[in-house]
C-alpha cells in the first residue's frame, strides 16, 4: 500500500487523507510519506536559529510538529501548494516553542523576536566587519531604536537559568543553590486566594453562592444541587458558569490589563 501512495502527488494524498479516520493505518502512511517529503523545509527553517541554545534534534521534532499541523489542516481544493502553507506554519510552531517553553522570566514578545533576529544578524555582520557589531549597527541593519536593542540583550541574560544543582563556590564540597533558597508556603497561597476571592463573595446573589459551596466545598454534582434547591441540572450549570465567570473577571482579568 505505501509503494502505491508513495507514487501520488501531495494534492492526491492529502484528498486521500482528508477522507481518512483520525488513527487509521493508511493515514499515518500519508502522513509518514508527506513528512519525508517535507523533512528538507523543517531543516531550513530549523537552521536560522541554530546560533540558539536549543539542541537542533529538539527543534526539528517542535518543526515536525507544524508540518503535521500544516499536513491535517491544508485544503488541496484551496491551493496547490502544499510547502508555501506549511512554511510558516513550522516556523509558527519554532517561534512558539521558544515563547512559551524557553523564556524563564516574562520578556516582551517583541523583545524575544527581536533577540532571535539580531542572533542572525550579529552572524552574518561579524563576517562582514572581521568584529562584533556595535548596537548602533544592528540598530540600523535591523531598522529598529537602539534601546530596543539594549532591551533584546537584557532579554538574553533571562533566556536559561542556573540549575538548581549549581555551586555557590569553587570549594570542596560547596553549598548548592538550592540550599539557599527558600520554598514555597502553599498555606500562604491559598490564604491570598481565600482573600482575594472573599472580597468579591458578596458581589455574588445568595443562591449562585450557595451553589459554589455546595460544587466545589460538598463536591455536590449538579444534578445533585439542583434536587436539594428544587431547579434543573442546566439552570444550575447556567448559574455556576455565571458566577465562576463574574469571579474570574474580577480576580484574573484587572491583573491581564495592567
Amino acid at each position: 500500500m505505501r509503494a502505491e501512495l508513495e507514487d501520488l502527488p501531495d494534492n492526491a494524498l492529502l484528498s486521500q487523507l482528508r477522507a481518512l479516520p483520525r488513527g487509521s493505518e493508511e493515514r499515518g502512511a500519508i502522513c509518514e510519506i508527506l513528512v519525508e517529503r517535507y523533512a528538507k523545509l523543517v531543516r531550513s527553517c530549523v537552521r536560522q536559529y541554530r546560533g540558539s541554545p536549543e539542541p537542533t534534534e529538539d527543534l526539528m521534532q517542535v518543526g515536525y510538529v507544524g508540518l503535521l499541523k500544516a499536513i491535517n489542516n491544508y485544503d488541496p481544493e484551496v491551493g496547490d501548494s502544499l510547502s508555501a502553507y506549511a512554511q510558516p506554519c513550522v516556523s509558527g510552531e519554532i517561534k512558539r516553542h521558544f515563547r512559551d517553553k524557553r523564556w524563564q522570566i516574562h520578556v516582551r514578545r517583541q523583545a524575544q523576536e527581536l533577540l532571535l533576529e539580531m542572533r542572525k544578524a550579529v552572524e552574518d555582520m561579524t563576517h562582514q566587519l572581521g568584529r562584533a557589531p556595535t548596537d548602533t549597527e544592528l540598530a540600523e541593519r535591523l531598522g529598529v531604536a537602539e534601546d530596543d536593542v539594549r532591551e533584546a540583550r537584557q532579554a538574553d541574560l533571562v533566556f536559561s537559568t542556573y540549575s538548581l544543582d549549581a555551586p555557590l563556590s569553587d570549594r570542596e564540597d560547596p553549598a548548592q543553590l538550592a540550599d539557599v533558597l527558600g520554598e514555597d508556603d502553599h498555606s500562604v497561597e491559598l490564604t491570598i486566594d481565600m482573600e482575594a476571592l472573599n472580597a468579591h463573595w458578596d458581589e455574588l446573589p445568595e443562591r449562585e453562592q450557595r451553589i459554589l459551596v455546595m460544587r466545589f466545598y460538598g463536591n455536590l454534582t449538579q444534578t445533585e444541587i439542583g434536587d436539594r434547591l428544587g431547579i434543573s441540572q442546566m439552570h444550575v450549570s447556567r448559574l455556576l458558569s455565571r458566577a465562576l465567570a463574574h469571579l474570574r473577571s474580577q480576580l484574573i482579568e484587572p491583573m491581564g490589563a495592567a
